[in-house]
C-alpha cells in the first residue's frame, strides 16, 4: 500500500477513538495531521471538520478520517464542501464500498457506537481500498458540484 497523507479530526465524543487511531494509521506507513480537537472538553464539531474538509478538498491531504458520537454531524458538515464525498462507515464492508463505488475521500466514524478495534478495521479498509472507476465513475460524475 502506498503511503498517503491523511487528515484526522473529531469532536469531544470522538477524541478517545481518534487518539487510538493515530498511532495505528502511522504504523500503516501513512503521514497524519491532526486537526483536533485535542481533549474531551465539549466542542462544536464544525470548528474542526470544516478545516479538514477544506484541506482534503484542496488536495493538501489524500483522505480524511472524522469522528463524532454518531458520525452524522461530522459527515453532514464535511459533505457541505464541494469536493468532499464523506461516507458514514460503521462496518468494514461499508468502508470498502464507499471507496470502491463512491470514491469517498472522507470516512466518518460513529465513535459511540463502535469499538476501537472495529474503528481500526474500518480505517484500514478505507485506506487500502482503491476506487474501481468504470461504471462507478460515471455515477460519481453525476454528483453535482457548483
Amino acid at each position: 500500500m502506498e503511503s498517503l497523507n491523511i487528515a484526522i479530526a473529531c469532536d469531544h465524543a470522538g477524541y478517545a477513538t481518534k487518539e487510538e487511531l493515530k498511532p495505528f494509521i502511522e504504523a500503516l506507513g501513512h503521514t497524519l495531521f491532526d486537526f483536533g480537537t485535542h481533549s474531551e472538553a465539549s466542542v462544536d464539531y464544525p470548528d474542526f471538520i470544516h478545516p479538514l474538509a477544506s484541506a482534503v478538498e484542496s488536495k493538501q491531504y489524500d483522505l480524511g478520517i472524522i469522528l463524532c458520537g454518531s458520525g452524522n454531524g461530522v459527515n453532514i458538515t464535511a459533505n457541505k464542501h464541494q469536493g468532499i464525498r464523506s461516507a458514514l462507515c460503521w462496518c468494514v464492508e461499508i468502508a470498502s464500498l464507499a471507496r470502491q463505488h463512491n470514491n469517498a475521500n472522507v470516512c466518518a466514524i460513529p465513535a459511540r457506537f463502535i469499538g476501537v478495534n472495529l474503528a481500526k478495521e474500518i480505517v484500514d479498509a478505507f485506506l487500502k481500498t482503491p476506487f474501481e472507476g468504470g461504471r462507478h465513475q460515471a455515477r460519481v460524475d453525476k454528483i453535482p458540484v457548483k
